[in-house]
């Protein structure tokens, strides 16, 4: 957090650089990246995806149908967290409110559903949306922890030592060597 000046006597009130970030062009590039992933997605599943799906065998297709639906919870989750940050960033919530239990939206750091082996014998693109959501979900998760880490523990000052004590301690210190 940075300090803003203020004039003689006015209390300085910090600056959150997250707030800022939360607010910023890159905020509103990530929700872009976030969203066209979700359409993508679900065009794919709903199009080609079914149809590379049902040549697959049965092993590939098991797991075609567990990568696509960690997928598709992984993406809800991605968008819903947009989606309420967007809410913060345009006033309709406060950040008190989205951090609240009734509006938090609980991320949670998902890998991949199938053993590697399996993972690269599903079609391409299944294998390629995965890998970008969970990417997209790493720096999602790393930026829901910075917005809404608990505030720092601020410890009071130490009472200022009086002259006589400040000098007891000098002597006991030059006598201990």
């Amino acid at each position: 957090m940075a300090r803003v000046k203020g004039s003689v006597g006015e209390q300085q009130q910090p600056v959150s650089f997250i707030e800022r970030l939360a607010g910023s062009e890159g905020f509103c590039a990530l929700f872009r990246e976030g969203m066209s992933l979700v359409e993508e997605a679900a065009s794919y599943l709903d199009g080609d995806g079914r149809i590379e799906a049902k040549a697959l065998p049965r092993t590939e297709a098991l797991a075609y149908a567990a990568e696509s639906m960690r997928l598709t919870t992984r993406l809800m989750q991605i968008a819903s967290w947009l989606l309420l940050q967007r809410a913060v960033n345009q006033g309709e919530l406060t950040r008190h409110q989205a951090a609240s239990n009734r509006h938090r939206v609980k991320l949670r750091e998902q890998e991949l559903a199938s053993a590697p082996e399996i993972f690269q014998r599903l079609p391409q693109r299944l294998c390629d949306l995965s890998l970008q959501s969970l990417r997209l979900q790493a720096r999602i998760i790393h930026l829901d922890r910075l917005i809404y880490a608990p505030e720092p523990v601020r410890a009071a000052p130490a009472p200022a030592l009086s002259p006589v004590e400040a000098q007891i301690a000098k002597l006991r210190a030059a006598f201990a060597q």
